[in-house]
């Protein structure tokens, strides 16, 4: 390849780079409420969502804060101590416990905010997330209970937990992922005899894995598409991706159950490092089978991935009495966006694999440079916060 032809793909990936990657983004995520009633009739609520998303008004519609032409006042206030932030709620706040809602019968339980704990500023990617704690009175002989989260504060996640002390009893209702401006599904609160079935769990939560890879997973997709753009062969392709699946699968699982845990700070660095490596083997000549080595460490990579897997649906929540079916479900629309991840790949560039000099002269060598440089971006970026 000629000097030149080297200089323009540097060029190109450069500029794109610097055009298209944001200074600093959080991922946009769906808050996650908690309702806990006791047979005494009072109602405690643990709402888990970013502040800093309600205050911009940046909602599920955007991928990341970035996204959003609120994005700078977003940083702003990522950054400011927990003090200041919550001064800066204060005077939202009572819009805030105006719009939510619970409902008894269809009728209205005031709500007061108790506590607010908000985290110091922390590690970027990961968005801050902050507490509020209300507290209500459930009306005498209610049957059922109804949630509603504006669509205008985001996706959000809710279930119900009735507590009776006395009998040392308590149950979990399965999750309700609300993502129209809609209310919840009422919640019995007689006694929940009538769970989600298998089926519709699974669908649950293939949908959540699926979301997480379209389009949530950036650092994912670019990990494939690096895979993909190794060579023109298929059997290569095949073992990477069996590889990386057998790998992600077996420490989503292990994440999950507790048995093996990372701190974010270390795993997400190492993710965005594992981009880079992938990118950079590519632009080695002559690759048409990969070495053992790289199918080593394209296994370790996996792990990796698998424990950011976990982490995110830890904070998701899974049903106890049908883990099993989540966790495979979740795993499912996983594997589900990485194969459309590759078909999408295949359907842009599959014309041209079947001319191996062009194929690499067009498509591999500016694709692994520009997924090496955001993998280069997103590794400095994540380091930053590493003590």
């Amino acid at each position: 390849m000629k000097k030149s032809h080297r200089y323009y793909h540097l060029i190109v990936a450069l500029c794109i780079v610097q055009l298209s990657l944001p200074t600093q983004a959080d991922v946009v995520r769906p808050a996650q409420i908690e309702i806990t009633t006791q047979v005494n009739g009072a109602i405690t609520l643990e709402i888990r969502a970013s502040l800093e998303a309600l205050l911009t008004g940046i909602n599920a519609q955007y991928q990341n804060t970035q996204d959003a032409p609120q994005a700078a006042e977003y940083d702003v206030l990522r950054q400011l101590p927990a003090a200041k932030l919550r001064q800066q709620f204060q005077a939202f706040q009572p819009q805030f416990m105006r719009a939510i809602q619970l409902t008894a019968d269809q009728q209205d339980i005031p709500l007061r905010l108790d506590s607010l704990d908000i985290p110091p500023p922390g590690y970027t990617q990961v968005p801050r997330i902050s507490l509020l704690k209300l507290s209500g009175q459930l009306p005498a002989a209610s049957q059922a209970l109804q949630w509603y989260y504006p669509a205008r504060f985001g996706d959000n996640a809710v279930r119900l937990r009735q507590i009776n002390p006395a009998a040392n009893r308590w149950h979990w209702s399965d999750w309700q992922w609300l993502r129209t401006d809609r209310p919840s599904t009422p919640f019995n609160l007689q006694a929940i005899t009538s769970p989600a079935s298998t089926w519709s769990r699974l669908m649950d939560y293939s949908l959540i894995g699926y979301r997480h890879i379209i389009p949530l997973g950036a650092d994912h997709i670019l990990f494939i598409l690096g895979l993909y753009l190794y060579g023109t062969r298929w059997r290569p392709l095949i073992w990477q991706i069996s590889l990386f699946t057998l790998a992600h699968s077996l420490t989503l699982g292990l994440g999950i159950l507790g048995w093996v845990q990372l701190p974010s700070r270390w795993v997400e660095p190492l993710i965005a490092a594992s981009i880079i490596y992938v990118a950079l083997e590519n632009l080695r000549p002559g690759t048409t089978v990969p070495p053992p080595r790289r199918l080593l460490i394209v296994f370790g990579f996996g792990l990796l991935h698998g424990l950011g897997f976990a982490d995110m649906l830890q904070a998701f929540g899974m049903p106890a009495d049908a883990y099993l079916t989540a966790l495979l479900g979740f795993n499912l629309g996983v594997e589900l966006g990485q194969l459309s991840v590759l078909a999408a790949a295949l359907v842009l560039t599959g014309w041209l694999r079947q001319q191996p000099q062009h194929y690499r002269h067009w498509i591999v060598i500016p694709g692994s440079i520009l997924i090496g440089l955001i993998g280069l971006y997103w590794t400095l970026q994540r380091l930053t916060l590493l003590n």
